[in-house]
């Protein structure tokens, strides 16, 4: 009989409470629930930590919360702290204002490989919709749904998925907003570089090294359906420099990071 896998639903946020209530309700939505909840908290106030509270109250759902002071965008080392937390041999990373379909954690765990992280995509709403939602209004999202903009990412096929394939190889334009990887090898390349101060590059960064170990990039569309929240850009500020770091790790092929999960 084969074991079960157990899986992990890991998030960061940052001061944006009303959104983050919306997404752990829709946890609370899925098919297949997830064994344990990794909250890494890049410095939010009180509010965060209420929210919190108050699902947990409210979910059989064992929770692993990290704080760490607000000193700017280091989205890396709280996920590596939370991360030190875990227990779960299957992790799926999303961001704190992303929406899941019923049946993301169910697809995402249809979807699991040896030796493979999994790349899923996520449906863009607009101003309008984002607004409604956060009032509390209820609004059914699906491919039909007004207001999104890249509707095809809100279709869900899943028999259909295999039709979506690219190249396992190309670690740009990845989006922790929905990627899932094997705890194990989470840690084989320590985690996230805590170098990374500043938005961007962190996690394309990060499925580099995965994909230098051997551990190739496998997209999934029309399955794991999530919806992303409207917000403003954050600040660019670190952005050459990040992605400085991200060309180094192909040049020299790194497989770890220096500063990484083993050293928060």
């Amino acid at each position: 009989m084969t074991k079960r896998k157990t899986v992990g639903l890991l998030l960061a946020t940052y001061n944006w409470p009303q959104a983050l209530n919306l997404v752990l309700e829709s946890v609370l939505k899925q098919t297949r629930l997830p064994d344990e909840i990794l909250i890494g908290d890049d410095g939010s106030n009180e509010k965060t930590w209420e929210v919190i509270e108050q699902f947990s109250r409210k979910a059989n759902i064992p929770i692993h919360y990290e704080w760490q002071e607000d000193r700017g965008f280091r989205k890396s080392i709280i996920l590596n702290k939370v991360m030190k937390k875990a227990t779960a041999d299957y992790i799926i990373q999303i961001d704190g204002d992303i929406i899941l379909h019923r049946k993301f954690i169910e697809d995402h765990l249809r979807n699991a490989e040896e030796n493979r992280f999994v790349q899923g995509c996520r449906a863009l709403l607009g101003d309008d919709l984002t607004r409604n939602l956060l009032r509390g209004k209820e609004q059914p999202l699906h491919f039909l749904s007004s207001d999104i903009h890249n509707r095809f990412n809100a279709m869900r096929v899943p028999a259909l998925s295999f039709l979506m394939r690219s190249a396992g190889d190309q670690p740009q334009n990845i989006k922790a907003c929905n990627i899932a990887y094997w705890r194990e090898d989470f840690v084989s390349v320590n985690g996230y570089d805590n170098a990374f101060d500043g938005w961007g590059w962190e996690d394309d960064e990060f499925a580099a090294r995965l994909i230098n170990k051997g551990i190739y990039k496998k997209r999934l569309k029309l399955a794991a359906v999530c919806y992303h929240l409207q917000h403003g850009c954050h600040s660019r500020y670190s952005l050459e420099k990040n992605q400085g770091m991200f060309f180094k790790t192909l040049q020299l092929r790194r497989t770890m990071a220096e500063n990484g999960l083993a050293q928060v």
